[in-house]
């Protein structure tokens, strides 16, 4: 298995040579050349697998240059029991309607950013050691991405992570679980402004060639393919605790911002796991929304980003989003050229009539949005009628499946993360505190370690050299 970037500009590569590279030297995204198919058979024999053993089976499709034993170890480490509180690693439960939810936030940070990234540090890990190499890892987040890479990366060989997050946006808990972390091999730099300008500086130091070269900078973002790869595994997981057998069809509706959650189930799809739609969950942020309704995608820059109460959606521009359009757009990477070029120059761009009607027929694209009242409402109904309580970036999708499913559809919710990372819209909605799991009892009061610097790539870029030394 070889990959190529979707703006056409690079020569195939193998697996692990792409592992440590984040975006493609063209400045586009990483795909295989072709998604493996699966046939009913392998689909059987699947259903009764492990989450490990799952993840291995698919996993080593698209990894085919780790030798079988050595990639047997890294996903057997990473999906762990007392990593992700239980042999379930990501269990399903049904509410009174029938609607699903994939509980995938049991991991160390309390969100499903864990079930990629407890692999990814695992991978590093193995690369790093096989080559004899180091890496500074710059990443961004808008809440989750970083805790979980942090918490992944912490004290691994030869890894150091830089991670941005927009100042003051987050919540408390999220502030407090990335910015308490003492290991020296962690450095938390809050930018002033939001997660699209994190988002728009990592890109620009990617694009930087000489400096990404000898700083060794790698990228933990969904930008990276071994990410969405690893939560490719759970739709499958997923579909399987859902359905009683592989001649059902499931839906699954996915809270997106960044695009990476959502692109996972597209592969999923691809490869031919039985999914009927894939509905897209927005928040007031909802350029992704606009997109699937009308076929106009226009990021609308950090100052007109909403800060909401479903802080991990606040993006507005959808990295991963060129990889669906990549594949939309017959894998053309002249195409995607051209379109992304009006996208960096701050347009956007207009999709036809016909190739709109592929997004819904082809591919499965539906999409619906929420906002900060819909979200309050649904976490109450689902308290009341459900006895769970749901954080808010899962109530937006768990509002758009109730809105968008069809008679006898089935619909999986992913869930986002677990209500005690926002506890102030919980307290609204609830007038109570949200569980908190054991050990994160005093969470906000530890000492924080913290740098705060402007939204600036070359400011970015020195703490980077004086850091390293």
């Amino acid at each position: 298995m070889r990959y190529l970037s979707t703006r056409g500009g690079m020569a195939p590569l193998p697996f692990c040579e792409t592992v440590l590279m984040g975006l493609a030297p063209d400045g586009g995204l990483l795909l295989p050349e072709r998604y493996p198919r699966i046939d009913r058979a392998t689909l059987d024999a699947w259903r009764g697998l492990g989450y490990a053993e799952l993840a291995f089976e698919i996993i080593r499709l698209f990894a085919d240059d780790i030798p079988a034993d050595d990639l047997k170890g890294i996903v057997s480490r990473a999906y762990r029991a007392e990593v992700f509180g239980s042999e379930a690693i990501a269990p399903l439960k049904r509410l009174h309607d029938g609607l699903a939810i994939l509980g995938l936030s049991n991991g160390p940070t309390l969100a499903f950013k864990d079930m990629a990234m407890q692999f990814l540090g695992q991978l590093f890990e193995y690369v790093l050691d096989k080559r004899g190499e180091t890496l500074n890892i710059l990443g961004a987040t808008s809440g989750d991405t970083g805790s979980a890479a942090e918490y992944a990366m912490r004290g691994k060989r030869g890894i150091n992570v830089f991670m941005l997050s927009p100042d003051g946006k987050m919540s408390a808990f999220q502030r407090a679980q990335m910015y308490s972390l003492q290991d020296e091999n962690i450095h938390n730099i809050a930018i002033q402004g939001m997660f699209d300008d994190c988002q728009d500086i990592v890109k620009a130091v990617q694009n930087d060639h000489a400096f990404k070269a000898r700083r060794k900078i790698g990228t933990v973002n969904s930008i990276n393919w071994a990410r969405v790869v690893a939560q490719v595994v759970y739709y499958f997981h997923g579909y399987f605790r859902a359905t009683a057998s592989n001649d059902e069809q499931v839906s699954f509706c996915v809270p997106s911002g960044n695009f990476g959650n959502v692109c996972a189930g597209h592969v999923a799809r691809q490869m031919g796991l039985p999914v009927e739609r894939l509905i897209v969950a927005t928040n007031e942020n909802d350029v992704l929304d606009e997109f699937f309704r009308t076929g106009r995608y226009a990021p609308r820059g950090s100052e007109r980003t909403y800060v909401t109460s479903s802080p991990s959606m606040d993006i507005s521009k959808a990295s991963n989003f060129e990889r669906f359009v990549f594949d939309l757009m017959g894998r053309d990477g002249e195409a995607v050229k051209r379109l992304w070029s009006e996208v960096d120059a701050g347009g956007g761009f207009q999709l036809d009539a016909e190739t709109m009607g592929r997004v819904r027929d082809a591919f499965g694209f539906v999409s619906g949005k929420s906002a900060h009242a819909d979200r309050i409402a649904t976490i109450r109904q689902v308290d009341a009628e459900d006895g769970v309580v749901v954080d808010t970036h899962t109530a937006d999708g768990i509002k758009v499946a109730r809105e968008l499913r069809r008679e006898g559809e089935t619909v999986v919710c992913l869930e986002t993360a677990l209500p005690a990372k926002f506890a102030e819209t919980i307290r609204e909605a609830l007038d109570r505190e949200p569980p908190r799991p054991a050990g994160f009892e005093a969470l906000e009061s530890l000492p924080q370690r913290v740098v705060m610097l402007p939204a600036d790539a070359g400011q970015v870029k020195a703490l980077i050299e004086k850091t390293l030394g």
